[in-house]
Order: C-alpha cells, then sequence, then structure tokens
C-alpha cells in the first residue's frame, strides 16, 4: 500500500472513512479552468504585443491619434481571430475528473453500499466486476480478474490479477470478479500522477520567439539608420518636429503590425482544410511547429496497432496440423467470457474454416489463474476427447514433456504464445502453438515511410516488453537500437539520440523522453490514443490524439484525427509545410519592403533635406502592404520534403540584397519626380506612397515563388486582393484623397515601371535564393 496499510478484509466505518477523507481529500484530480478574461490577456501579453502596445502609448503622446487606433485594431484583431480559433479546445483536467466519476461498491459499516467514486479514501474495501472501471489503485484481496491496462499504461495484452496484485485506477475490469483494498487515491493514483503530468506539461511553441527575433534584426537596422539620420538632420540644421516624426515612422514601420494576424489566419485556414480530411486542430502554435517537426515519438498499443489480439502464427507438433491445432484451441474457448485471448482464437478458427459443429462440448472450465489454462472436454463421433491451452509450461508439465524450442523462439520474437493438448482423458499429447500479437495496423508500414521520405525520424514507446516491441517496429518499418526504461530514466538525452524503439514505458517515461527530444533542440510530435500518452502529448509540440483514443488524451493533444488509422498525419505535415511557405513570402516580403523603407526614406532625407512622405501615408501602408498582404495565407503553394526551421540570419541576407535592388529603382522614381517630370513638392509624398504601395505588391509575386515567379498562378483571393489594393491607392491619389492629387498618367505609367522593373529583379532573385538556400 502507498499512502496506508491500515484496512482490512471488513472494511472501514464510516467514522473512519471521513476522518481519511479529509487526510487524503477526494477521490478526484484536482480542476484548473482558465477564465476567459485571462486567456485573452494572454494573446496581450507577450513580445510582439508588448512593441505593439508601446508603439501605441508614444502615437499618443505625440498625438497620432489615428495611427495609434489602427495600430490597436490590428492588435485586438489578432488577438480575437487566435482566440477564436483556439476555443474550441478542451480541459484536459477537467476530462480526467470526470474519467473519475462512478459509482463504487464499498464495504462500510460491516455491509456493502454503492457510492460516488469521489468518496472512497485508502483502506476502503471496494468490489470489482466484469466491465468496472477501476476507481484507484487497489491491491485485489480475493478473487481474479483480468485487467485492461491498455488505456494506462499501454500495455496492449490483459494482465491478470489475484490476490496479492494490483490494479491501477482508469484500468478497465474484462473478466472475473474480486475484492480489492484501496491504496492510493485523487492525484496520488497512477492516473493522478498522469494527470498531474498533463498539468505541468507546457508545449514549446517557437513563433513568437521567432518573430520577437525578427522584429529585434529589423529595429536594431532601423535604429542604425536613424541615428545615422539624427547626426546628419542635426549637422544640417533641420528641426527636432521634423526629426521626431521620422524616427517614429521607422518605429511602426519596423514592427510586422499585422504578422501575428497573418500567421493565426494562415493557421486558421489551414485548420478548416484540415478539418475537412478529418484532422482537427485545438491549438493553432501545432500548425506552425508541425512544418518543422523532425522527431515524431509515437505510441504503439493503438496507435500502431489495432489494440486487438489476433493470432499471427500456428506452431503443429505432429501428427497434427495447423486446423487441428486452431480446431482444438477453440474448442477450449468460450465466446461468453469475452476474454480478448479467446476471441482472437475463435476469430482466426473461423477464418481457417476450423470446424467446431460436429465436436459437443460435455464440460467447460473458464481460464483459471491459478493454473494458467482452460479446458473442455467434448465428444466427436463417439470418442471422449479432453482438450487443454494454457501456458506454455503448464501444458508441457501435463502431458510429461519438456517445452520445444519452438515456443521459446516465439516468446523471444515477441509474441504471446499459448500451448494446447488434446486427446482422450489423461493421455493427453501436445497438438502446438498458437503465437498471438497485437498486430499493426494496415496503414502503419506506409505511414513510416511516407514519414520517413519528409525527413521525420519515427520513434516507437510502448509499455509493452522489449520482444513485443521490437517484432511490432520491424513490422512497420521502424529499425533501430531497442531503449531499456532504465536507460531512458537514467540517461534520457543520450538515449533520445540513440534509440528509435523504447518499451516498457511509463507515462512519466514517455513525457521525460519528450523532454529531452526538445533539450536537444528538437521539434517533437507525439501521437497516442491513452491516459498514459496525454502528459506527453500535452508536452510535445505537436501532440496527437488518434480516432480511437481516450477523451484525456484527446484533450492533452493539440491536433485530433477523426479518421481511422494514421495516414491523416502525413496530410497534416504537408498542410503545415504548406503553411510554412506562405508565411515565408510573408517574411521576405516584409523585412524586404522595411529595408527599402528605411533605406529609401533615409536617403531622401539626406538628398532632399526634408521628409518625402508623410506620416498619415506612412500609416495607410500599414494596410497596403501589411493587412492586405495577409491573402497570401491563401496563396498555391507546394510543400517541402524536409523539415522547415526558420533562420532569420538567412531570411536577412537574403532580403537585404533584394531590398537594395528596389531602393536603387525607388530613388530613380523619386529624382524622376522632381528632376523630369518636376512634380510640385507637395505631390512628391503621393508618388512616393504609391512607389511604396506598388512596389509591396511586387515584392510579393517575387518572393513567393522560389523559382521564376511565373512557375505557378497565385490563389484567386490574392490576386483579388492585389487588383483592389492597387485600385484603390490609384483612385486616392488621382482624386487627391488622404493626399496631394496625381494624374492617372503618372499612376499607370509609375505600375508599368514597377511591373517591368521587379520582373528583370526576379532574374537575380532566383540566383540570390539558390546562393542562400532559401527553397
Amino acid at each position: 500500500m502507498s499512502e496506508t496499510d491500515v484496512g482490512s478484509a471488513t472494511g472501514l466505518t464510516s467514522t473512519e472513512a471521513e476522518r481519511r477523507l479529509a487526510e487524503f481529500g477526494p477521490n478526484k484530480v484536482a480542476e484548473e479552468k482558465a477564465h476567459p478574461f485571462r486567456a485573452i490577456f494572454g494573446k496581450l501579453w507577450a513580445p510582439v504585443p508588448w512593441m505593439l502596445e508601446a508603439t501605441i502609448v508614444l502615437e499618443i503622446l505625440l498625438h497620432k491619434n489615428v495611427e495609434a487606433v489602427v495600430i490597436a485594431i490590428l492588435l485586438i484583431f489578432n488577438a480575437a481571430l487566435s482566440f477564436t480559433q483556439e476555443g474550441h479546445a478542451k480541459n484536459a483536467l477537467s476530462l480526467l475528473r470526470q474519467r473519475l466519476t462512478i459509482r463504487v461498491r464499498v464495504r462500510r459499516d460491516g455491509e456493502w453500499r454503492r457510492i460516488a467514486a469521489e468518496g472512497i479514501v485508502p483502506g476502503d474495501l471496494i468490489y470489482l466486476r466484469v466491465g468496472d472501471i477501476v476507481p484507484a489503485d487497489v491491491g485485489i484481496v480475493t478473487g481474479d480478474v483480468l485487467i485492461d491496462n491498455s488505456a494506462v499504461t499501454g500495455e496492449s495484452a490483459p494482465a491478470e490479477a489475484g490476490a496479492g496484485g494490483k490494479a491501477w485506477a482508469g484500468a478497465i475490469v474484462r473478466r472475473g470478479e474480486a475484492s480489492a483494498l484501496v491504496a492510493s487515491t485523487g492525484s496520488r493514483t497512477y492516473f493522478g500522477k498522469t494527470a498531474e503530468l498533463v498539468r505541468e506539461a507546457t508545449g514549446a511553441g517557437h513563433l513568437q520567439q521567432m518573430i520577437f527575433t525578427i522584429v529585434k534584426y529589423l529595429i536594431a537596422f532601423d535604429a542604425a539608420i536613424a541615428s545615422g539620420v539624427l547626426v546628419f538632420a542635426l549637422s544640417s540644421g533641420m528641426g527636432w518636429s521634423d526629426i521626431v516624426p521620422f524616427c517614429l515612422m521607422l518605429l511602426v514601420a519596423s514592427i510586422p503590425v499585422a504578422l501575428p494576424a497573418t500567421f493565426t489566419l494562415a493557421s486558421a485556414l489551414g485548420t478548416q482544410e484540415l478539418a475537412r480530411s478529418g484532422v482537427l486542430v485545438s491549438r493553432l502554435s501545432a500548425i506552425e511547429e508541425a512544418a518543422a517537426m523532425d522527431s515524431l515519438a509515437t505510441d504503439k498499443t493503438g496507435t500502431l496497432t489495432k489494440n486487438q489480439l489476433s493470432v499471427s502464427a500456428i506452431t503443429p507438433i505432429a501428427p497434427c496440423n495447423e486446423i487441428d491445432v486452431i480446431r482444438y484451441a477453440a474448442l477450449a474457448s468460450d465466446e461468453a467470457t469475452q476474454d480478448p485471448i479467446d476471441m482472437a482464437i475463435l476469430a482466426a478458427a473461423r477464418e481457417r474454416s476450423a470446424d467446431t459443429k460436429s465436436y459437443i462440448i460435455r464440460k467447460f472450465v473458464p481460464f483459471d489463474p491459478s493454473t494458467k489454462s482452460s479446458e473442455a472436454l467434448v465428444e466427436h463421433e463417439g470418442t471422449s476427447i479432453r482438450v487443454i491451452k494454457g501456458a506454455p509450461g503448464t501444458i508441457a508439465g501435463m502431458t510429461g514433456t519438456a517445452v520445444p524450442p519452438e515456443a521459446d523462439q516465439l516468446a523471444g520474437e515477441g509474441y504471446r504464445v499459448l500451448a494446447v493438448a488434446a486427446g482422450p482423458g489423461k493421455q493427453i499429447a501436445l497438438a502446438g502453438f498458437i503465437a498471438l500479437l497485437d498486430p499493426p495496423r494496415e496503414d502503419s508500414a506506409r505511414l513510416v515511410a511516407s514519414l520517413h521520405e519528409l525527413g521525420i525520424r519515427v520513434l516507437m514507446v510502448t509499455g509493452d516488453g522489449l520482444a513485443t516491441a521490437r517484432t511490432v517496429a520491424a513490422q512497420v518499418g521502424i529499425t533501430a537500437d531497442t531503449c531499456a526504461p532504465e536507460r531512458l530514466r537514467r540517461d534520457a538525452a543520450n538515449a533520445a539520440v540513440d534509440c528509435g524503439i523504447f518499451a516498457g514505458v511509463f507515462p512519466e517515461d514517455k513525457y521525460r523522453l519528450v523532454q529531452a527530444l526538445q533539450q536537444a533542440g528538437h521539434v517533437c510530435g507525439m501521437t497516442g490514443d491513452g491516459v498514459n500518452d496525454a502528459p506527453a502529448l500535452r508536452q510535445a509540440e505537436v501532440g496527437i490524439a488518434v480516432a480511437n483514443a481516450t477523451d484525456v488524451a484527446k484533450a492533452a493533444a493539440s491536433i485530433v484525427l477523426t479518421n481511422p488509422g494514421l495516414s491523416d498525419v502525413v496530410s497534416a505535415i504537408e498542410t503545415s509545410r504548406r503553411i510554412y511557405q506562405r508565411m515565408l513570402t510573408y517574411m521576405l516580403n516584409k523585412i524586404i519592403k522595411t529595408i527599402e523603407i528605411a533605406l529609401f526614406l533615409s536617403l531622401g532625407i539626406v538628398f532632399t533635406r526634408t521628409l518625402v512622405i508623410t506620416p498619415v501615408l506612412i500609416v495607410l501602408l500599414l494596410f497596403t502592404n501589411d493587412f492586405l498582404t495577409m491573402s497570401i495565407a491563401t496563396d498555391h503553394v507546394s510543400f517541402s520534403r524536409h523539415p522547415e526551421r526558420w533562420s532569420i540570419r538567412t531570411l536577412m541576407l537574403t532580403a537585404a540584397p533584394i531590398a537594395g535592388l528596389i531602393v536603387l529603382f525607388s530613388l530613380a522614381v523619386l529624382f524622376s519626380g522632381l528632376r523630369l517630370l518636376r512634380l510640385p513638392e507637395d505631390r512628391i509624398p503621393t508618388l512616393v506612397f504609391l512607389t511604396l504601395v506598388f512596389g509591396g505588391q511586387g515584392t510579393v509575386y517575387l518572393v513567393r515563388e522560389r523559382g521564376s515567379f511565373w512557375s505557378s498562378r497565385p490563389s484567386r483571393w490574392m490576386a483579388i486582393s492585389s487588383c483592389a489594393d492597387i485600385a484603390i491607392v490609384s483612385a486616392l491619389a488621382v482624386f487627391g484623397i488622404l493626399m496631394s492629387p496625381v494624374s492617372g498618367a503618372v499612376v499607370l505609367e509609375l505600375l508599368f515601371s514597377v511591373a517591368l522593373y521587379l520582373a528583370a529583379v526576379d532574374f537575380l532573385k532566383v540566383r540570390i535564393f539558390r546562393f542562400f538556400g532559401v527553397r
């Protein structure tokens, strides 16, 4: 007993039970609910929102109220969108608590009564029957039961538990009846400790860190530019009233205001696409993380396998053949018991047309844990035959022979082995052996191969023994060293790198494995179906619950499959990598435009000694270049065959030369307006604004393809957004709304020039991408 050794076969008194209830607490898992306002506030409490909020304050202090409102709207839009999309995620701890809300037969004050599971305490005597969920960790006092631990420990084969044996909270009684003494309740149970791990587990997200890193680079670049311009302006006699707005414009231009919203929108659209394929996403960050996932730790039982025993091999012993062996085994089985082993044997007998109808069963003795066998007395054509099936050692002893090497070989290969004997009276002889295994799902081998092709390392973790784990792993195509749980607990860091098959593990071991992979720099996925998988599912960046998973596993996961099998995991990865490509387009465009705007406006001040664009037009640029380019989230793109990881250094180095080429064009337009067109001074900001808008839209199409820009067509919404953007901005410029008007001819000439120049830049872009490895 882990909490108390006090208690007996007579049970507790009500007084003692009340005292223990006060001492140990109710038999439930503590539930922690996040208040909706706290969840919404969390969307506004992160590095990027902080920067936007600081910008809003600065805008207000400088009496730029319109600009402050625009940025605030974008910030709130992103928070609301993210909160709405993630609002469907359920609380795993709540479901764990509900799992314990059952009625229990308990002996109190010398009599049996039924009470809610929450009211039992350590030392209580309870009674278990077929179909019961074990309400706490218990020790068997009398009786024998067959316990299904698959949802708790991950072990596929049911386990016998007699007097002195144990049963864990959350397990299911498949056969037999027993009285049991409660050892641990609530969060102290094996089940409850799993719940605590779920509470502690926090999936490591990389999105905020990535955005924050990009913003730091951009602000550092703009700060350097602003410092240089400040020195020049002060030495040239320019006033603070001109320089402060310029610095503020650079700050606003540096922060990717719409980036969080674009990521959220792209992920939300991806989740809708996946939902149509039977994949439900409860945590949007999992979409972004799935693109970078390079390791997938998958549970075996019920995930790679069917969680259903089946006959995998039959080894007859002369003069019997395979049909004789399975027929005798079927005669010693009974469908009424619903024993998983009996059901597998009866199914195999039907598949092999092993006729048992001509046999009359005179007597049947169900499986007895004390003898480790089941037995039937049958009559066939006037002859009485005794048929026995059970543990090889037991049956061999009954026949007076040694266990043949065939049985040891099958056991060594990971099978659960039964021996079958038959004969008249006491003259029984060994007929052969039956090997049972929880078989892999039909799609498991194909899934593993597809994941390997996508550059993902697949690891298998299971509560089953080493031999069984090796056998299943070989069948599904996982070829790696096998790791015993002791090594994982002793040296998780090296075990996670050296091994690919982990056997005999507990929930905390799976949790430890995921943490070790994350600490080694891997983006980790985890698939599972049971309570035992929940902590690891929550901890992993990408937790995937399969269709037949428990509610607890589904609530802990960030992705839930609704179709049988694991094939949809591949679809989820491919979709996430498409989203990555869309966001790569957005990021390259944003970085290029930020560098271009900072350099262009700074050089504009140096050459003209005045601001070449107004603060109002910079804010309008937020919509035209940031907000409206959110349509990139709908673009048609392909996916990479390798995990995608953000390399900020590569993005900056790739964007810089392209931005430099565009700056040259923008300066040429500026000087053309001043020298060739001789536009009035108040028309120059309009020309600069149009140049930045048209160039921004053109840059999107320039960088959306890693090859030539004409290699693929953009999405309909992206094309409509661009056309609408250009049309609206052109109309504002021609009619002089928010800016001084310019002629339609100037607008058309500028638009044509931008398209022609960017088409020429595309030739160099392909080589720049290739040089820096942007794919």
